[in-house]
């Protein structure tokens, strides 16, 4: 009887051990459908890029994922959603740019870009090309930057929004080639160009798929692209490093964040899955469709990427007095 008594306790003792010698939660997941939260508007770059991968991701990791459009407030409204999520995987934030100089806008920021998100990896950045009237005088950046300096007034930039990344590259441009200049605020893309094509500014950093009609109408030139290297979007556009402005690199910028303490494992088989959709040609065809160049990282180097854009717009937003409208 006590041998029988001392085997149920054995057994007992050993099922109670068993959760422990499972695969973790991690490692189980996904094993329900996945929230992705774009911080954009449907139709964006942003949002087509988050339904691209999402489509993608769905398939590899056999559950459904559900885009969320949580648009305003420069992002923070999808940035702070996210970071007070439950951390288990199944809310991501699909970020973009403006969460790297947040908190040098904005003050009581509800949330910490470095402490309140775990970094997966970067998606794809956004190259902003600068572009100029077909009829202004300068036909290379050495042009442009001569008359910026000539010009009583300097050069006048055309930006989508303050803050924006167009915005503060041109901010850039103009402290690095010790030029003076102004960046005139609008409300988006499309009255940006208005004025660029009336001629009533000199010229805007944007993305290459909104200027394409008119360069082939012949009624815009690309003078050079801010990436660090030459881009399949457009190869013929040299770099603004190439052509004397090393300092010069900005542009826009995705990568998937999700809510800080979410478990390691969760984190490296979403970056496994990220890098493979990267790498995937319908994907790729896709993104640059939208004006998109798709960039893989690991999750320590989007971290640091994200660090290094912080700190360094956040020196352009002191220099140029920009404040958050």
């Amino acid at each position: 009887m006590a041998i029988q008594r001392r085997h149920l306790l054995a057994s007992a003792a050993a099922g109670l051990a068993l959760p422990f010698s499972l695969p973790s939660l991690a490692q189980a997941w996904p094993q329900r459908p996945i929230r992705m939260v774009s911080p954009y508007g449907a139709g964006g770059s942003n949002d087509i890029l988050t339904r691209v991968l999402g489509d993608y991701l769905s398939r590899r990791l056999g559950q459904g994922i559900v885009v969320e459009n949580k648009a305003g407030a420069g992002t923070r409204i999808a940035n702070d959603y996210v970071a007070k999520a439950q951390p288990d995987g199944y809310t991501l934030l699909h970020a973009a740019a403006p969460i790297a100089i947040g908190e040098a806008l904005y003050k009581n920021l509800p949330y910490d870009v470095h402490k309140s998100f775990a970094s997966i990896g970067s998606t794809a950045i956004a190259p902003l090309f600068l572009v100029v009237n077909a009829q202004a005088p300068y036909k290379t950046l050495a042009e442009f930057i001569r008359y910026a300096k000539d010009n009583p007034k300097g050069a006048t930039f055309g930006s989508p929004g303050a803050g924006s990344a167009p915005h503060l590259t041109a901010e850039l441009l103009l402290r690095s080639a010790g030029a003076k200049g102004i960046v005139v605020q609008y409300r988006g893309d499309a009255p940006a160009y208005t004025e660029l094509l009336a001629g009533r500014i000199d010229g805007t950093l944007t993305a290459i798929s909104t200027a394409v009609p008119h360069i082939q109408a012949g009624k815009l030139r690309v003078l050079g692209v801010a990436t660090e290297e030459r881009t399949p979007l457009y190869p013929d556009a040299p770099t603004l490093r190439e052509q004397g402005l090393a300092n010069v690199v900005g542009y826009g910028w995705y990568g998937l964040l999700a809510p800080a303490g979410t478990p390691a494992d969760v984190i490296a088989r979403l970056n496994t899955e990220l890098r493979a959709a990267v790498a995937d040609a319908e994907v790729r065809h896709k993104a640059e469709a939208a004006g998109l160049q798709l960039r893989a990282s690991s999750p320590a180097e989007f971290t640091a990427f994200m660090a290094g854009e912080t700190r360094k717009w956040a020196q352009i937003i002191e220099a140029a007095h920009i404040t958050a409208e």
